[in-house]
C-alpha cells in the first residue's frame, strides 16, 4: 500500500482544451426540454464553463485532500491490478471497518460527504474506518484487458483489498454497482461480510413458495402512496430512462469510441443521469464537471467502466439477478429513497435477506450519499449503533480484532 496522488498530465489538459474548442453541437427540437435528453442550451452552459471558467488543477487539490492509496490485487485468473482507494482509520477504538463501493456514473468521490462524520464516534455513536476504493476500470484503479471480469471479480478484489488492510471481517454500504458488488461479496464471503447497508433496493414481490409470511402480508396489506409512486417512478425508469443500460449491457465497445473521443458526449451522457437520477438536487457546474472529469481521466479510460454492464448482463450464474435473490447469512439494511430509480414496497425489499435496519426518507435519490450524506451517516449509525438491528456484528468484529492482536 502505497500512497497516491492524482496528477493529470497536463498533455490531458491541453488536450481536452482542444477538443471543447472545436466541439460540435446537434440542433434541438423546440420546446424539446429533458423529453430528448440533455438540452443543447444545458449542455453549451457548461461547455463554455469548461473552457473558461473550470479548474481541473484546483478540484485535483481539493481530492487529493482525501487519504488515498493504491496497492496491487491479483484476481484469480486475471492480471495484478492496481487498485486506488480512499482510506481514512478511525481514532476511536473499536471502530468497525467498513467497505463503501460506489456505482455508474458514481466514483470514490461520493464517499467525500460521510467520511468526517463516520470516522467519529463515541459511547453510543459508532465509529468507522472507511475504506472506499474505485472499482477496477473505474476511477484512478486500472483495468482488465480480459474477457469475463464479472461481478464475481470485483467482489473478489474488494474483498482481498480488505484483506490485505488487516479486516478479516467488515460490513459494506454501496449504491447502483455498490449495491450489487457488495451483496456478491456477501454471498461469496459470508464469514467476512457480517452485515451490508444499500440504498438502492431491487427486491421483488413476495411469493407464497419462497416467501409465506412476506406473501400473506403483502396479498392482505394495500400499497400506500408512497409505494404507489414508487411504481411509477419505477415505470418511468424502465420506459423513459433505461436505454444506457440496454447499450452498455450489449454494445459497451461501440459507445466506448464516442466516450473516448469526445468529452462534450461524455458530459451529455453523464450529465444526463445526474439530473434524472437525483431528487432535485442543485448540482453546481463544478460539481457535473468534476464528476465527469474522472471519468474523462480515469486511468483505464471512460470505455472500461461500461464493461461491467455487459459482464454482469451475460453471467446466467452471479449475475445482476442473484443480487436480488435472498442472501440469507449477511444481515442486511435497507434505506429506501422516493427517487431512487427502482423504488420497490418494503415488503419487496424483506426478500431479499434477515433485514435488521430499514429506513424510509422524504427526498433523496439515486446517489444517495451524495444528496443525503445525513441519511447515510444516520442510518449507518442507527444500524450499527446501541439498540440497532447488526449491533451484535460489532461485537465479532471486535472479539476478531483481538485474536488478531494477540497472534
Amino acid at each position: 500500500m502505497e500512497p497516491y496522488t492524482i496528477s493529470v498530465p497536463d498533455e490531458k489538459l491541453t488536450s481536452l482544451t482542444d477538443k471543447l474548442s472545436t466541439a460540435t453541437f446537434p440542433d434541438e427540437l423546440d420546446d424539446a426540454g429533458w423529453d430528448y435528453g440533455a438540452p443543447l442550451a444545458d449542455i453549451k452552459r457548461l461547455v463554455k464553463y469548461w473552457q473558461e471558467s473550470y479548474d481541473w488543477r484546483k478540484q485535483e487539490a481539493e481530492i487529493n485532500k482525501l487519504p488515498s492509496y493504491r496497492t496491487k490485487i491479483q484476481v484469480d485468473g486475471f492480471e495484478t491490478l492496481d487498485i486506488h482507494f480512499v482510506y481514512q482509520k478511525s481514532e476511536v477504538e473499536g471502530a468497525i471497518p467498513l467497505l463503501f463501493v460506489h456505482g455508474w456514473p458514481g466514483s470514490f468521490l461520493e464517499v467525500s460527504k460521510i467520511l468526517p462524520q463516520l470516522t467519529q464516534g463515541g459511547t453510543d455513536v459508532p465509529a468507522f474506518h472507511v475504506v472506499a476504493p474505485s472499482l477496477p476500470n473505474f476511477g484512478f484503479s486500472s483495468g482488465t484487458k480480459k474477457k469475463g471480469f464479472k461481478l464475481p471479480q470485483y467482489a473478489e478484489t474488494c474483498h482481498k483489498l480488505m484483506l490485505s488492510l488487516g479486516y478479516s471481517k467488515y460490513v459494506t454500504q454501496g449504491g447502483d454497482w455498490g449495491t450489487m458488488v457488495t451483496r456478491i461479496t456477501g454471498l461469496l464471503y459470508p464469514s467476512s461480510v457480517l452485515a451490508s447497508h444499500i440504498n438502492m433496493i431491487r427486491g421483488s414481490a413476495p411469493t407464497l413458495t419462497s416467501h409465506p409470511f412476506l406473501y400473506l402480508q403483502h396479498l392482505l396489506t394495500p400499497y400506500n402512496p408512497r409505494e404507489r409512486a414508487g411504481f411509477a417512478r419505477t415505470a418511468w425508469f424502465q420506459q423513459e430512462g433505461s436505454g444506457y443500460r440496454i447499450t452498455q449491457g450489449t454494445k459497451p465497445q461501440t459507445l466506448g469510441y464516442s466516450l473516448s473521443s469526445s468529452p462534450v458526449g461524455l458530459l451529455a451522457w453523464i450529465y444526463e443521469k445526474l439530473h434524472d437520477w437525483a431528487d432535485e438536487y442543485p448540482w453546481t457546474e463544478d460539481e457535473i464537471l468534476t464528476w465527469v472529469s474522472i471519468y474523462l481521466f480515469s486511468t483505464a479510460g471512460p470505455a472500461a467502466s461500461l464493461r461491467i454492464y455487459y459482464e454482469a448482463a451475460h453471467d446466467t450464474k452471479m449475475g445482476r439477478a442473484r443480487t436480488e435473490e435472498w442472501i440469507g447469512r449477511v444481515k442486511l439494511g435497507v434505506a429506501h429513497f422516493p427517487r431512487e430509480i427502482s423504488v420497490v414496497p418494503k415488503s419487496w425489499g424483506r426478500t431479499m435477506g434477515p433485514v435488521v435496519w430499514e429506513s424510509e426518507w422524504e427526498s433523496g435519490g439515486h446517489f444517495a450519499a451524495w444528496e443525503r450524506p445525513d441519511a447515510v451517516v444516520k442510518d449507518l449509525r442507527g444500524m450499527f449503533g446501541r439498540g440497532g438491528g447488526a449491533e451484535g456484528v460489532v461485537e465479532e468484529i471486535r472479539k476478531g480484532e483481538g485474536v488478531r492482536a494477540r497472534l
